[in-house]
């Protein structure tokens, strides 16, 4: 109701400022598509929020305007727009010091720079009608320079060396890599491209990157190349082989999986016993048999046979570690699969 009632005063805001005539009651009840009574309490709220409504009898009619002295502002964007910006600024606060973020909020000081007084306030209880807030994200903020130099070379496809520290080992090493795409994804930001290392198509976590020197060299992408096919076989952000992947959920968890497209290639299908079955043609990599991990007890693998086995393999050793006669840290996790490099 809340959103509604200043979304229509947005739209009265903008019929007001339009007309320097003024505009009736019942003329404002019909666009507004509401009764003369709301129109009443829209306009007593708008000039309690300063806004300079005057009321003028006209021909026997009560026309109702803006003083002549209240500035509409020149930013040629709807309030939709206007909103979508500020949505994209709670969107991005997890790139909070990049470029992407600094850009959408200069945008946006713009904008406001531009508004009067009261647009602006009214603008800002419009904003907080909805709000995002991050999950859990990298750390962007001390990395401006590295990311604006590997946007760069993406935009100009030159060829970088970085200084990378591995996932998996933690070991730093330089490497010469053609940045096809920056891709952001579960809360952190990926480059995409050739790595000469390997002469591989590979993917990097941007968090891992120590060090970056553009080398002044072109290349051109490879042909073959098809981000969309790269990642689309990923469920997380390791491309592999997509497999046949079906796994069962308890009635306690169906509810909040079906709500959720967790990947383009999913189906799913309600159990008379009340448990989902969620199948996907996805690669049945680590950050799969992580997030079937994060549902405990309450999801079940059934294939393919190698991550149920690498999932029942992870359970038993947690359950081992959570007996009461075992001493602390004697058991061994499985080994992890494919994690970015």
């Amino acid at each position: 109701m809340r959103g509604e009632q200043l979304a229509r005063q947005w739209r009265l805001i903008q019929r007001l400022a339009r007309s320097h005539y003024g505009v009736g009651l019942d003329d404002l009840a019909a666009e507004l598509d509401c009764v003369r009574r709301t129109v009443y309490r829209d306009l007593d709220a708008l000039m309690a929020a300063g806004f300079p409504v005057v009321s003028e009898r006209r021909d026997g009619r009560v026309l109702y305007r803006f003083l002549d002295t209240f500035q509409w502002g020149s930013v040629p964007f709807t309030p939709d727009e206007i909103l979508s910006l500020a949505f994209g600024e709670d969107l991005l606060r997890a790139l909070e010091g990049t470029v992407f973020h600094d850009s959408i909020r200069s945008a946006l000081d713009k904008i406001r720079a531009s508004l009067g007084p009261e647009l602006s306030e009214y603008l800002a209880r419009l904003g907080e009608t909805f709000r995002v807030l991050p999950g859990p994200h990298g750390r962007y903020s001390e990395m401006r320079d590295t990311i604006r130099a590997l946007h760069d070379a993406v935009l100009g496809q030159e060829r970088v060396r970085v200084r990378y520290r591995t996932g998996r080992s933690g070991q730093e090493r330089a490497r010469e890599i053609d940045p096809y795409r920056v891709w952001y994804r579960a809360g952190a930001l990926y480059v995409v491209g050739l790595d000469h290392l390997s002469d591989e198509i590979r993917t990097f976590a941007v968090g891992r990157i120590l060090e970056l020197e553009p080398l002044g060299t072109r290349f051109d992408v490879r042909e073959d190349f098809d981000f969309d096919a790269y990642v689309g076989s990923a469920f997380g952000v390791i491309p592999e082989t997509p497999t046949a992947v079906h796994i069962r959920f308890d009635p306690r968890w169906a509810n909040w999986v079906a709500e959720r497209t967790w990947h383009p290639s999913q189906t799913l299908e309600t159990l008379d016993s009340g448990h989902l079955d969620l199948r996907m043609e996805v690669a049945a990599a680590a950050d799969l048999r992580t997030w079937v991990l994060s549902f405990g007890s309450g999801a079940e693998v059934l294939e393919p046979a190698g991550l149920r086995d690498e999932v029942r393999r992870e359970l038993e050793a947690g359950a081992a570690r959570y007996r009461a006669d075992a001493p602390a840290a004697t058991t061994s996790p499985a080994q992890p699969g494919a994690t970015p490099l």
